[in-house]
């Protein structure tokens, strides 16, 4: 294979600095799964499925958990930034796709970091005692908060990433409280655990209804497929990923389903499904004197985490896609001190504070990061079995053949309007994909007359 040095230009540019090692990527993985979807749509999924709530989380993990195998392969097969789109990019070689992917992974993380930002809104406005009514005050909160997401993420990663242990500490913490009331009020017989089994999917049935949760609850384990992106950030990706990736999502899940089951014992299904902080309400009737107000300020660190772990994925993402040159070029470049893409970061953090202003519910930008995922998740699971046939010079991870299979199945049907999903979600996402094919002809426009072609999918960038 060809050797290409890692430039943007002319001039060369310095690498991406390697400092995540098992224990910070393992806290990566679990802070981003972990925060905006437990803490914000809890109520949300409860409301598509009733009492069984923990149902949907459980069906959105083993979907996860299957796709996560594929990330796998790829993962310790090409150890580089760029993810999904790399592996369309060396799977299928096709310009369009390639582009369309790294797209639609940048706008899942930027509207996840969005969806973070309304929630971190949210729990300000009820820490500080805001009008949490006026929407205009949470806006501005929300935009002044992804701005302060940019300026750490310029910073640098060893800032970022140090920020992310804390904050995944805080969030953890958070998580434990609610199982904890839970198992206390189980043990003085305070809570209603008989709700978890009940089903009320109105006019559904409970498949139909469950399979509309779950479309919903994906949003919720969505994150693992960040961490790959920081794979040129990772000491020996190749070897560590493989036991961290798996660690993070099975951890996460327990997590899900006994937070879940907990909220619901406690609040019942249509009121858990006011509001957009739920686990709020289930520590005010779980543990009446425990100070609310602590709880807010621990689900704003930890949807503050979802967002600079998303910034951050979206920025590398579009850093790789640049050393392809399938995006611009100059997406690539990395500050010579700091050592950060700061031109991708910069235009990440435009996108989210334009996507903050046009769009208000936190759900839709919820299950529109979920949709655009599913999408990817299909294609890269169809990668994994097409790159078989390329061979690499290392030893990899190699999933057993008959799981990206079922995940391409899996996520292909849950993306579908068959479940049921709210077609405002298919408009967002109809929105942005139509500005990506609209960049993608002005990049090939200006790739033109500069005689700038996108590498092959047979070239080794590392």
């Amino acid at each position: 294979m060809a050797d290409v040095t890692a430039r943007t230009g002319p001039e060369q540019q310095p690498e991406l600095k390697r400092v995540i090692g098992p224990w910070l990527l393992l806290l990566f993985i679990v802070g981003d799964i972990l925060g905006t979807g437990i803490y914000a749509l809890t109520g949300r999924v409860a409301g598509e499925v009733g009492g069984a709530v923990w149902v949907p989380f459980l069906v959105a993990f083993g979907v996860a958990m299957i796709t996560g195998f594929s990330y796998l392969e790829l993962v310790t097969k090409y150890p580089q930034a760029a993810g999904a789109a790399l592996y369309t990019h060396k799977a299928f070689g096709i310009h369009f796709l390639t582009f369309m992917v790294t797209f639609a992974v940048m706008s899942s993380g930027i509207t996840s970091a969005a969806t973070a930002a309304k929630a971190f809104a949210a729990n300000f406005a009820e820490a500080f005692e805001f009008d949490s009514a006026n929407g205009l005050v949470l806006t501005l909160i929300a935009l002044a908060f992804i701005a302060l997401v940019a300026a750490v993420n310029l910073r640098g990663v060893s800032e970022s990433v140090k920020a992310n242990v804390l904050l995944t500490c805080v969030e953890l913490s958070g998580l434990l409280i609610v199982i904890c009331i839970g198992l206390w009020a189980l043990g003085f017989g305070n809570g209603d655990f008989g709700r978890i089994v009940e089903f009320d999917t109105g006019d559904r049935s409970v498949f139909g209804g469950v399979i509309a949760a779950t479309t919903l609850a994906f949003f919720a384990m969505v994150g693992f497929e960040d961490s790959v992106n920081m794979a040129e950030e990772t000491e020996e990706p190749s070897r560590i990923f493989p036991k961290i990736l798996l660690t993070g999502l099975l951890i996460t899940g327990a997590i899900y389903v006994l937070v879940s089951i907990t909220a619901v014992a406690l609040v019942p299904p249509d009121e858990l499904v006011e509001g957009d902080t739920p686990l709020l309400k289930v520590v005010e009737i779980g543990a009446p004197g425990f100070p609310t107000q602590i709880f807010a300020f621990i689900t704003m660190f930890a949807v503050a985490n979802s967002a600079l772990i998303n910034m951050l994925m979206a920025s590398r993402l579009l850093y790789g896609m640049a050393k392809h040159k399938v995006v611009p070029r100059s997406l690539g470049r990395v500050h010579p001190t700091r050592r950060t893409p700061h031109i991708a970061i910069i235009f990440t953090t435009l996108v989210a504070l334009g996507l903050l202003l046009l769009v208000g519910e936190v759900p839709e930008l919820g299950g529109t990061t979920a949709l655009l995922l599913l999408m990817v998740f299909t294609i890269v699971n169809v990668a994994v079995l097409v790159l078989r046939r390329d061979r690499v010079g290392h030893g990899h991870f190699r999933t057993p053949t008959p799981l990206p299979v079922l995940g391409a199945v899996c996520c292909a049907y849950l993306a579908t309007p068959f479940t049921d999903r709210n077609p405002q979600q298919y408009v967002i996402a109809g929105i942005l994909l139509a500005v990506g094919v609209v960049l993608w002809a002005l990049t090939a426009l200006w790739n033109k007359p500069h005689n700038v072609k996108p590498l092959g999918p047979e070239v080794d960038i590392r």
